[in-house]
């Protein structure tokens, strides 16, 4: 589903080169859970939004369903990127001058859904903000705007899910309730999810977890893990106490209907 090789980024800085990404080579399959995990600057947030095609990278390849990105000009990235993709921000990127319902209407429009106030309101209802449709973003709490983001991440039924620290900006219950959410669409909808993090607790719930230091792939590994879903906190994280992707979630999240 996802294969990355050789990838390297670049950047000028100050009259010299800044590697942010040295020679990153992975495939992750479809359907799984997967947590890139290491220290702030190591290149985390860089490699997703290359996964995403929100930028090319200096050297190497990514290929998305066997297609390789790399090589799209930015408007077929573009309508590559609406129909495979979805990306969740860590900061929502809700637009500001519409309502919860049209923030999720937006990408079903582009596409050409008929009926796209219907189906974005399902999946408002999906991730339990039926009462919300009509509130602009200043009007939502962090959460209820990270769910709104989730929401339009997935109104195209993308198969492939990429979230830039989703917990990152949210208290510790509601970051567990947008993770609850975000495995729920994966055990659902079969849906290859991979996400930015820097809690433990949260990669732990990953069936794979890809660490990066200095732009490099340190290690890749299968967590072992256990407990419930409510253990996954955004500030006290401990190792290994989250329910599999797989495992019903339905005491801890919305029923997904999406």
């Amino acid at each position: 589903m996802i294969s990355v090789k050789h990838v390297s980024m670049v950047l000028p800085a100050a009259g010299r080169s800044v590697t942010i990404l040295d020679r990153i080579t992975f495939d992750i399959p479809a359907k799984q859970t997967v947590a890139i995990v290491g220290p702030s600057g190591s290149g985390k947030s860089t490699l997703l939004g290359l996964m995403a095609g929100l930028d090319r990278p200096t050297t190497g390849s990514i290929q998305l369903d066997g297609i390789d990105i790399t090589a799209m000009s930015e408007s077929q990235m573009a309508r590559f990127r609406r129909e495979k993709v979805g990306y969740i921000f860590q900061s929502f990127h809700l637009i500001p001058t519409l309502t919860a319902i049209e923030n999720v209407a937006v990408p079903l429009e582009l596409s050409g859904e008929r009926h796209a106030g219907e189906r974005a309101a399902e999946l408002l209802a999906a991730v339990g903000l039926s009462s919300r449709m009509e509130h602009y973003p200043v009007q939502l709490s962090g959460g209820e705007q990270q769910r709104v983001a989730v929401a339009r991440a997935f109104a195209c039924r993308p198969p492939i899910l990429l979230a830039d620290e989703p917990t990152g900006n949210l208290d510790s219950s509601t970051g567990a309730h947008v993770i609850a959410l975000l495995l729920s669409l994966h055990r659902d909808h079969g849906t290859t999810l991979v996400l930015v993090t820097h809690d433990t607790t949260l990669a732990s719930s990953m069936q794979r977890v890809l660490s990066l230091r200095d732009g490099r792939l340190e290690s890749d590994s299968m967590p072992s893990y256990s407990g419930s879903i409510s253990d996954v906190t955004t500030d006290s994280p401990r190792k290994n106490q989250v329910v599999p992707a797989d495992r019903s979630l339905s005491d801890s999240a919305p029923e997904s209907r999406v």
